[in-house]
């Protein structure tokens, strides 16, 4: 590829720069070329070597009010605020037209938080610039700092206005847009960008993922198709639009995309699951768990992972396998809430009641507050025989579920098993109020408490009120 005559200037003028600092001769740079050293640097992140040019630099151009901003930008980065508004005060005597003196001012007032000083400073620079575009685009950021989107929103389109290619601008639009909840007012931006612009890749996967936002998958696999044809090593894109197979129950051509994008990187666990999502979906057992068993080998901290496998083997009913995995994964993270539900539930499944209330216990304890995981628990403690510890957990449950009428009728049959009456009237009555209907779980789970004749007086009377 031919470098344009600025590219080789711009390279020549910094291998001589660090030709210069090897041989500790000193050579003379124009105070342009020295701008483009020092920024360069400063992009690269290395400070003292951008230090080091600027010294030099003032030394040849002492009066260079290019270089002297170049110095206020490097003050600013090191937090140097008052210095540098010192000079700036000294360069707006001299040059009180220059914008690059009111962004760097609004520059420091943005550090200092003073966001609304900045702006309007940066108005004040719109007056003298060429450059509108980006100064819109630093306006809308300093509208998104105050969290006043709807007017960063319209800082940012400016600034498209001004410069179509600004991709940053692009991407802070769609966010202002969906952070407004106006996913239909962005599509609708979006279109008409198209049309100045059509071969964006970035607006069509952006208005892919806007129509994927509002459940309209063939209109976003269309704009994918667009990005990826724009560019057909566009990753992301590929991604997005088999996720929208996936929802039109296209599992082929899913599968299809997510194969293209393992072609352009290394295969994500994400993309390897998904895989193995469409091909149990397609009904192909043996490459779902194929793709499973990569998902957790690419990557074994993901939980999803270990899941889709063990529930693949509890679908299948075969538990001896399910509970292998889930094992597999407990042993890697024995904190993970999802991991512990699924021992427990395969454990009951297999008629292992202690170790299925044990399961259950450390679901709760890492998380789960799920009704039906404290209902699974208590029911199993019940079994074990276990009243009173079964109380005390329903009346943990009750905390995060006060008015569940299964949580009271459970109570009210516990507590009747214990022979409290008083207190097993009382949640009796509740349970009662809260779903008379439902007092039939008093038959399926405690048919002793039910053939009493004092509960079904107490039922019966509670009906004719």
């Amino acid at each position: 590829m031919q470098l344009s005559n600025e590219e080789e200037d711009y390279n020549l003028s910094l291998s001589k720069f660090e030709s210069m600092l090897k041989t500790n001769k000193v050579l003379f740079f124009d105070s342009e070329e020295f701008e483009e050293i020092i920024l360069h640097y400063l992009d690269m992140g290395k400070a003292a070597l951008a230090k080091k040019a600027l010294k030099l630099a003032l030394e040849q151009h002492p009066k260079s009010t290019g270089l002297k901003l170049v110095q206020v930008e490097m003050l600013v980065y090191d937090d140097k605020l008052e210095l540098a508004e010192k000079l700036l005060n000294e360069l707006y005597a001299i040059e009180p037209t220059n914008e690059e003196i009111y962004i760097q001012k609004a520059n420091i007032c943005s550090k200092r938080d003073q966001h609304e000083k900045a702006v309007e400073l940066l108005r004040i620079a719109l007056k003298y610039t060429d450059d509108y575009a980006d100064v819109y685009n630093l306006i809308g950021m300093e509208y998104l700092f105050m969290d006043n989107l709807e007017m960063a929103k319209e800082s940012f389109i400016k600034c498209l206005e001004e410069d179509l290619e600004d991709q940053s601008a692009l991407y802070n639009v769609v966010y202002c847009f969906e952070f407004l909840d106006q996913n239909q007012e962005a599509i609708a931006y979006l279109n008409k960008y198209i049309d100045k612009n059509p071969y964006s890749e970035i607006a069509w996967h952006q208005l892919g993922r806007l129509h994927y936002g509002v459940k309209e998958y063939e209109n976003a696999i269309r704009a994918f198709d667009y990005a990826t044809l724009i560019d057909d090593e566009f990753l992301g894109a590929f991604m997005e639009k088999a996720k929208a197979f996936e929802r039109l129950k296209k599992y082929e051509e899913a599968i299809e995309s997510y194969e293209r994008t393992i072609e352009l990187d290394d295969a994500t666990s994400y993309a390897l699951l998904r895989m193995g999502k469409c091909y149990e979906r397609l009904g192909n057992k043996a490459l779902a768990l194929k793709y499973f068993n990569q998902t957790v080998h690419e990557d074994p901290l993901l939980d999803k992972g270990w899941i889709a496998i063990t529930d693949f083997y509890v679908r299948q009913k075969n538990y001896q396998k399910a509970l292998f995995y889930v094992n597999k994964a407990l042993a890697i993270d024995n904190q993970n809430r999802l991991y512990w539900k699924r021992f427990a539930t395969i454990n009951k499944q297999m008629n292992f009641f202690e170790e299925a209330e044990f399961g259950y216990r450390k679901a709760v304890e890492f998380g789960d507050y799920g009704l039906d995981t404290w209902l699974f628990w208590v029911d199993i403690l019940q079994f074990l025989g276990e009243f009173e510890s079964a109380i005390q957990t329903l009346l943990q449950a009750s905390e995060y579920f006060p008015e569940e009428n299964e949580v009271e009728y459970r109570l009210a049959g516990l507590y009747f098993m214990l022979t409290d009456n008083t207190k097993a009237k009382f949640h009796l009555s509740n349970a009662l109020r809260l779903n008379f209907d439902n007092y039939i779980l008093l038959e399926d789970l405690f048919p002793v408490v039910w053939a009493k004749k004092m509960v079904q007086n107490y039922i019966a009377k509670h009906k004719k009120q």
